[in-house]
């Protein structure tokens, strides 16, 4: 047993990790479904999903089963080899999607750090070593990484870190007039995320997607759509591409992809991948046998008509509480997003405010994310029970109401 000398409390983050995060006060230790329980043992209804990442809620019994059979078998073999998991969800993925070949990674930078590196070489090894210009939007956000969070549109991520890799270029999102204006055919890749998720939830217009995909055939660049927040089932469709009939020519999905469990991918042609060669890029953990496994069965469940119809549905309910509570308490200028990737804009007089209202919705036992200083943002379970979403809304409108009323 564990003495009270071995108790862990939210005061040993502040001594113990590097102070890169301001976690909450309470440390949760158990979660099902879409409900999670503190060290307190209370209660609270999770519309965050650890960031759009647990999109078939806590533990769910197929994914554990599968952690454990997996992980009596085969955990780790390297790249050295390659494991029967891996292949697996390679063919899953390339049956579902444009792809004809996928790479496994470990996160979202890494996968977009993948795509970047690919872009490049690609365009350099078949056009021009000149040929090096990334087109990217602002707010947007693709990874940490030094590369990808120069890439990313949101200077405060990247400031401070030294000289940034240099020909990015960064234009307003939707706004295909801007982009017109930078390209050209030293342009090598224009990268994108359909749905804008830590800029503030906003979707790509289809015609400015459709114009990026005319650009970037004249000028020879290749199409990035970062997928790694809204892919996986998130908008309504296994990935948003495909509400929009534009198809990239690199995809890089993760956080939904394992359900939980660590990985990215990036899928692409046989055509660009086939400027890669042994060597050209890695990952010890990459593709492991483990997070490969759990991958395979988290995407069995959400690639199924059931769960990808279901979206929209739960979204519907969302958006309904969120009118009513913004309408009541006079909150949001706009709701938005798509499936259940939700973004309520809070109006001017609460502008800046939206860490408040996560802060308080906690207090109130329910978990909840923003988007920026004024956005509040949803990204629960996409199989999250209508009683789960009908209670977390209920004390949503009650924390609502403790930061009106002050």
């Amino acid at each position: 047993m564990a003495t009270q000398q071995d108790a862990v409390t939210r005061a040993n983050f502040d001594d113990v990790i590097l102070p890169i995060y301001a976690p909450a006060e309470f440390i949760p230790v158990k979660g099902k479904g879409s409900r999670v329980w503190d060290q307190q043992g209370k209660e609270y209804v999770d519309f965050a999903g650890g960031i759009a990442v647990t999109a078939l809620g806590h533990c769910h019994p197929a994914l554990v089963e599968t952690l454990k059979t997996q992980g009596e078998t085969l955990w780790h073999t390297s790249n050295v080899f390659t494991n029967e998991p891996a292949l697996r969800l390679a063919r899953k993925l390339i049956d579902a999607t444009f792809a004809e070949r996928v790479v496994f990674m470990n996160s979202g930078t890494e996968a977009n750090e993948t795509a970047f590196k690919l872009a490049r070489f690609y365009a350099s090894t078949r056009h021009s070593p000149y040929k090096t210009k990334i087109i990217a939007f602002h707010n947007a956000f693709h990874g940490r990484s030094l590369f990808t969070v120069s890439v990313g549109g949101q200077p405060k991520y990247s400031d401070g870190f030294g000289p940034k890799p240099a020909d990015i270029i960064h234009v307003p999102f939707n706004d295909l007039h801007a982009v017109k204006a930078v390209m050209d055919d030293h342009t090598c890749a224009v990268v994108v995320e359909p749905i804008q998720g830590e800029g503030g939830v906003t979707a790509a217009t289809p015609d400015f997607l459709k114009g990026l995909r005319e650009l970037c055939d004249q000028h020879n660049a290749l199409l990035v759509f970062d997928e790694v927040q809204c892919g996986m089932g998130r908008s309504g469709e296994l990935f948003a591409y495909m509400h929009y009939g534009v198809t990239p020519d690199i995809l890089t999905s993760a956080k939904a992809l394992g359900g939980g469990f660590p990985i990215s991918a990036m899928l692409t042609t046989h055509d660009i991948a086939s400027v890669f060669h042994a060597g050209s890029h890695g990952s010890t953990y990459g593709g492991n046998p483990l997070a490969c496994a759990v991958a395979g069965t988290a995407f069995d469940i959400i690639n199924t008509p059931e769960v990808l119809s279901g979206v929209n549905e739960k979204r519907q309910l969302f958006v309904k509480h969120l009118q009513q509570i913004g309408e009541k308490f006079d909150l949001f200028s706009d709701i938005r997003g798509m499936g259940l990737l939700i973004g309520a804009e809070l109006k001017p007089h609460y502008k800046g405010r939206a860490r408040d209202f996560l802060y308080a919705a906690a207090d109130e036992g329910v978990m909840v994310l923003n988007a920026g200083p004024d956005v509040m943002r949803f990204v629960p379970s996409l199989i999250i029970d209508a009683q789960d979403i009908e209670e977390g809304m209920k004390r949503f409108a009650d924390a609502v109401a403790k930061v009106v009323n002050g």
